[in-house]
């Protein structure tokens, strides 16, 4: 699923002239998004373990506010920029949904339907507001506040998701290969089932959150947990500088901006 396929639903073309504050949807997109989406799971344990819950979500939530203020300030789309505020929705995303279990005891099964709630409700006022949930029509700062809180209700959803089903029997391996399937419905229901481009998309962006979480958990945990047990801070950093080789690729080649944004 690319640009071309999003813009076809995309209303209000006056407004073209402004500049996106968004990635083009390429195949650089997705293997970015799957890995920070692996990275920030890993990495929010690894700041948990390292300096106890409660300053770890003070760092994240310190790391998500100046993340997220750099990229409203900037006044159109930059990579690096772009990027490290999806890492650190990542992160605190992870958070979000581990405090409500770890630290309030809330069970998956009841925090996975809220935060599934949490989307739909973010969806609507967007919708009702906007008339349109395509992530090509983000142009104002209305619309990117709406697009933040989307992204982020993905992130704690699919963080929920995926450790409900490594948490009742499939486990983090088995969690992976449900995910990789489950993201390939989308595709496929938009290909060749009439579904909505704007729907696929955001289907399978919340599926690519329990998707590399998964397999990031895999690698890092211990091998009694039917991991690799190559360390959470191992995988995080390996999967930073892999974060690090696909943006400043990005940044220099600008494949990821559209022609008419260029202007």
């Amino acid at each position: 699923m690319t640009t071309d396929h999003l813009t076809d639903n995309r209303p209000l073309r006056h407004a073209r002239h402004a500049a996106s504050k968004v990635p083009e949807v390429t195949v650089y997109f997705w293997i970015i998004k799957v890995l920070t989406t692996g990275m920030g799971e890993t990495a929010s344990d690894f700041l948990a373990h390292t300096f106890g819950p409660i300053p770890a979500v003070g760092l994240g939530g310190i790391g998500l506010v100046a993340a997220l203020a750099v990229q409203f300030a900037v006044r159109r789309y930059v990579a690096w920029v772009y990027w490290t505020a999806i890492v650190m929705v990542s992160v605190f995303g992870t958070m979000a949904a581990d405090v409500l279990h770890v630290g309030l005891g809330v069970p998956y099964t009841l925090s996975t339907p809220f935060f599934m709630a949490a989307l739909a409700a973010v969806f609507a006022l967007w919708y009702r507001g906007e008339g349109t949930l395509s992530i090509h029509s983000i142009h104002t700062r209305r619309r990117e506040t709406f697009y933040w809180a989307a992204v982020l209700a993905t992130f704690a959803l699919g963080t929920a998701a995926g450790d409900l089903t490594a948490t009742i029997g499939l486990g983090y391996l088995g969690s992976a290969v449900l995910y990789a399937a489950a993201i390939a419905v989308p595709a496929v229901a938009h290909r060749w089932g009439g579904l909505n481009a704007v729907a696929a998309f955001w289907a399978a962006y919340v599926i690519t959150r329990p998707l590399g979480a998964s397999v990031a958990d895999w690698m890092a945990v211990g091998r009694d947990r039917g991991g690799l047990d190559l360390g959470l801070g191992p995988v995080t950093l390996s999967w930073t500088v892999a974060i690090i080789g696909f943006v400043g690729y990005l940044a220099v080649s600008r494949k990821d901006i559209r022609h008419d944004d260029m202007l």
